[in-house]
């Protein structure tokens, strides 16, 4: 690792210790060790105002036109307690990474530029809670497909209207598919909205116009001029200056800048719109990041329909092999517009509700924008200009929409950042599986910067089943195969190879950037596989609480980025509200590492409580399950103010009189909507479970970091954390619990590591040195004692273990030190968290913790000597000296008692019979 400078190379000025660089292909501490940032999103949730998730029609549009939503309490509940639980839980499974996302609209939704300081203030006190547990932070301008009101997040409301639109309609001419009003408005069933339908809208004429209008206004919507801007500049610097202000007052908070927040991903998952499209009237050849499933119109046919005209359209099926053509869809729109009607503003272009000025010489509302630029003619439906949008108009050239368009949004974006953060590490993250341009010319990235691009196993996503076999779906995009089959992986060992050698792939990439570190912004696999069997929704419910089959898929994935790869990474997501009716509440998204309706059950005698309890009661009260500690409030809560029920009272307006028709191949038949699971039980009613609190992680820390968890042997496995030197080689084993890290060091690792500091003396003690530190988790790792359940009711499962002191095995070569695990460290829960009546003090917890032996390991390494503490090893090694070359070292950690059984990893999760199997025994008694 060459020597990191004593200054930052964006300002100049001397860094802190806490102090990150991006240099050497890596992230690196101000000792020179290297650094792997791993963690979750917080969260999904985000996406959605705290009690609008998507599939609740009930104010979706008259809270979106007042701009009145609210999105405090997103991502986490800071004020109930709720929020340690979740934090410690996530500091706990060896995270130290969070991927912030927050959107325009929570931060504009009240109209342009008028922006949210309540919330903005409340983000601030969760990222405050969030520095108390030891995370670093990049934020997350997130977005998918535009905005909310076109089915997915981002935007605000008024940036519709402003582009001239009339988003109600959308649904009735498949501009847009929402899932609230899915299939239809009028007869909304949002529980049937097929996986990753959402990606769809991608190829509709919503999301193709508006990122067209938002990248590319100038040059293909030229007449688009509102507040005397085109409607690129009106859109970017509303979006820009949204999350300026909210950088501002990160800042100004005076304590976040760098210790926590590092620094700020660019635009998520940017779409291209309409630039560079061939032919208007038809598809593209291949398979690229729009998803071929379902109703799939041309640009050209999505003209058509948003002025209210039937087409018939290509219908596409996702199977096991892939996209496949399977007939034909008729939308038939009768009529409807989504284009605004004029009389939505003033004869002279003047919005009474959000205050700009349309200049209507230019800009006619009612009719498609497109037309008014000459691309297709409206009466006749004929397209004029097929090639419109494949060059540039102003040069000639074929468009390059990264470096034409994307290139310099960012640039824009990362000067005002900048301004408020000028340290801020800038996350470089072009559209999905597309190369980054070069920047460096720009003195943009000034030594600060990292590349962030995203990752999903497709097949396994959008199929929801992992699979025996998948394909190279990055290479086959870049050209890699001739053909498809060649592309084919068979088996898991060559699906997991395939998988580390994509990964690897988009490393590579960041060298166009300079010598920056990559992480994956996004990896992770659907929790709802196999229509919900692990819910116990299929075959009885024998597979409730299985989630063997995720934990092989979210394993593969997260495995890619070990090997030689050693990638940063923060796994898509960690929602505190989710459940397995409505998964993450969004588009029916199911990728929480955590649930609450798989936290384990209450005993048979709270069930019985509860059950007469909510016989008696009216209403829906909140209720509160403790953990039998009586005054504590730092739990986790259920809201059973509304009932999991799907709401669809908004009037269907006028696409209730459209229409969809389905051709198959040999018949035609009306759309067939699926029978939909039972969505109408009120929480009251559901099996109560026993709601964590925080002390539960000293009580019983392996039950604590396991309730309600999915496949945490897959995302909760070990890893160096920093480094003396470098990485080269890194593996675990989930099925032997086996973890090996092979390390080279240089000379230039000398010079940093003999620094006075504070982790173990020295070979002569005359000083103290740095140490290579790994996360050993303790879900893989942990002792009898911490592993097996408690014994009975109210008892702690706390046991004396002796001395404390681990029996590591005794090294290969070099010295070892055995030293037992006493508290879990900073890796667990910080010293700062000790605060007020609810949170659990760090002295008792260590009085608690060094009664009991946390892991149980045996660890051999090539050289140098380690120690254990809480949920790190430590490992110290000799560095060469001038002259003397590289020097290699390797470590195996494996659990001295053997693999963990996954029936002890999902301990709680046993399936308990519910009050109404009790009740009504083998016939209802009731209905």
């Amino acid at each position: 690792m060459p020597r990191v400078p004593l200054a930052s190379p964006a300002t100049g000025k001397l860094t802190p210790s806490s102090f990150i660089h991006t240099t050497a292909c890596n992230f690196v501490d101000t000792a020179g060790r290297t650094l792997l940032l791993r963690g979750v999103n917080l969260s999904g949730s985000s996406k959605a105002p705290i009690d609008q998730p998507s599939y609740i029609s009930d104010g979706f549009w008259d809270n979106g036109e007042a701009g009145s939503e609210s999105f405090i309490g997103q991502p986490l509940n800071i004020d109930d307690g709720s929020a340690d639980v979740h934090l410690a839980r996530l500091r706990g499974w060896g995270f130290n990474m969070l991927r912030y996302p927050v959107t325009w609209e929570s931060l504009e939704h009240a109209g342009p530029g008028k922006y949210d300081y309540e919330f903005i203030e409340y983000t601030i006190r969760v990222l405050r809670k969030c520095k108390a547990y030891g995370f670093k932070i990049y934020m997350d301008p997130h977005q998918d497909v535009w905005s909310r009101f076109s089915g997915g997040s981002g935007a605000p409301f008024w940036t519709l209207a402003a582009c001239g639109i009339d988003p109600r309609n959308l649904t009735a001419t498949q501009s847009a598919i929402i899932h609230c009003e899915y299939p239809l408005a009028h007869i909304a069933d949002p529980a049937t909205l097929p996986a990753m339908i959402w990606s769809t809208n991608y190829g509709r004429l919503l999301s193709q116009t508006l990122f067209t209008l938002f990248f590319a206004g100038h040059d293909f919507a030229p007449h688009c001029v509102i507040d005397g801007k085109n409607i690129q500049d009106y859109l970017q610097e509303h979006y820009i200056e949204a999350l300026g202000v909210l950088a501002d007052r990160i800042r100004d908070a005076g304590d976040l800048l760098d210790d926590c927040v590092i620094g700020w991903d660019s635009l998520n998952e940017p779409f291209e719109g309409l630039c560079g499209w061939d032919s208007l009237s038809v598809p593209p050849e291949h398979q690229g990041s729009t998803l071929k499933k379902g109703s799939y119109p041309t640009p050209a046919q999505s003209m058509r329909l948003g002025m209210g005209q039937a087409q018939t359209v290509e219908n596409w099926s996702f199977g096991s092999f892939g996209p496949s053509r399977d007939g034909s869809v008729t939308i038939d729109p009768k009529g409807v517009k989504i284009w605004a009607e004029p009389s939505m503003e003033t004869d002279d272009g003047f919005h009474e509700r959000w205050g700009w000025k349309r200049d209507v010489s230019r800009w006619k509302l009612g009719s498609c924008l497109w037309a008014q630029h000459g691309v297709w003619d409206v009466e006749t439906g004929f397209i004029l200009r097929e090639d419109y949008f494949r060059y540039v108009p102003s040069t000639g050239e074929p468009v390059d929409f990264i470096s034409d368009y994307w290139r310099p949004h960012f640039l824009r974006f990362a000067s005002r950042i900048r301004r408020a953060h000028p340290e801020a590490i800038l996350f470089v993250q072009p559209p999905v599986f597309a190369r980054p341009p070069k920047l460096d010319g720009d003195d943009v990235l000034k030594g600060r910067a990292a590349y962030s691009p995203h990752y999903y196993d497709g097949l396994t996503l959008i199929t929801r089943h992992w699979n025996w076999f998948n394909a190279d779906a990055l290479g086959l995009l870049r050209g890699r195969y001739s053909s498809t089959l060649q592309a084919v992986k068979i088996g898991e060992s060559a699906i997991r190879k395939s998988l580390q050698e994509q990964l690897g792939m988009l490393k590579d990439d960041a060298a166009i950037l300079g010598s920056y570190p990559t992480i994956i912004g996004e990896i992770g696999t659907p929790f709802d596989m196999d229509k919900k069997r692990s819910y116990g929704w299929t075959d009885k419910g024998r597979y409730k609480g299985d989630y063997s089959r995720q934990e092989k898929a979210l394993d593969a994935s997260l495995n890619g980025g070990d090997g030689s790869n050693g990638l940063n990474w923060t796994v898509w997501t960690y929602c505190a509200h989710s459940t397995h009716d409505w998964g993450d509440g969004w588009n029916m998204e199911d990728l929480s590492l955590w649930s609450t309706d798989d936290l384990p059950e209450e005993d048979e005698a709270r069930q019985e409580a509860t059950f007469e309890r909510t016989l008696n009661t009216d209403g829906y009260p909140s209720v509160l399950y403790d953990s039998g500690k009586s005054g504590s409030r730092a739990m986790l809560l259920r809201n059973h103010s509304k009932m999991s029920v799907v709401h669809n009272h908004t009037p269907p307006c006028k696409s209730e009189h459209s229409s969809v028709t389905v051709v198959n191949a040999n018949a035609e038949s009306s759309l067939s909507l699926a029978a939909s699971r039972s969505m109408t039980v009120p929480d009251k009613y559901r099996t109560p479970q026993r709601q964590p609190c925080l002390e539960d992680w000293a009580a019983d820390p392996y039950g604590f970091l396991t309730s309600g968890a999915r496949a945490v042997r897959a995302f909760c496995r070990p890893w160096p954390t920093k480094v003396v030197g470098m990485p080269q080689d890194m593996s675990f084993d989930i099925k032997k619990a086996c973890f090996k890290l092979a390390v080279r060091v240089c000379e230039e690792d000398a010079v940093i590591v003999n620094e006075v500091n504070q982790d173990g003396e020295d070979e002569d003690g005359k000083g103290k040195r740095k140490a290579t530190e790994i996360f050993v988790p303790l879900i893989h790792f942990g002792s009898e004692d911490i592993v097996q359940p408690r014994t009975c009711k109210g008892e702690t499962g706390l046991k004396s273990s002796g001395s404390g002191e681990t029996n590591g095995s005794l090294v290969s070569s070099g010295r070892s030190s055995a030293v037992g695990s006493r508290w879990p460290s900073s890796v667990d829960l910080p010293a700062s968290v000790s605060s007020g009546a609810d949170t659990l003090s760090r002295d008792q917890e260590v009085n608690i913790m060094e009664k009991r032996k946390l892991l149980d390991v045996s660890v051999k390494v090539s050289g140098g000597r380690w120690e254990v503490e809480g949920q790190t090893l430590r490992w110290w090694y000799d560095v060469p000296k001038a002259g003397e070359g590289e020097m290699h070292y390797s470590i195996e950690i494996r659990r001295k008692s053997g693999v963990i059984k996954s029936a002890q990893v999902a301990r709680g999760m046993q399936r308990k019979r519910t009050w109404c199997e009790r009740f009504c025994d083998d016939q209802c008694r009731i209905m």
